[in-house]
């Protein structure tokens, strides 16, 4: 899902739904991250898209700040972290 346009939300923040997407998928699973993962990944594209269109100056309540996302993304790909957390 790649939904760099979807930012005609109030706020403005073309990642949001996919940021929501999350909170809802964590309530619904007893905030099991297992369970999120595609969505967890689907904002992290979102973000990615953010940053290479606004540049690694542009803010997003929805996303972590660039380095940290890049690092997350790694991390995942290395690791499959939130994947592990809770089994």
């Amino acid at each position: 899902m790649n939904n760099k346009d979807s930012g005609s939300d109030n706020c403005g923040d073309p990642c949001k739904s996919q940021a929501c997407a999350i909170q809802n998928c964590l309530k619904r699973n007893n905030y099991n991250e297992s369970k999120c993962t595609a969505l967890i990944d689907q904002l992290y594209s979102c973000c990615q898209n953010f940053y290479q269109t606004n540049g690694n100056d542009a803010r997003s309540p929805c996303c972590p700040i660039p380095t940290l996302l890049q690092f997350k993304i790694k991390q995942r790909e290395i690791e499959k972290i939130d994947a592990n957390l809770l089994n």
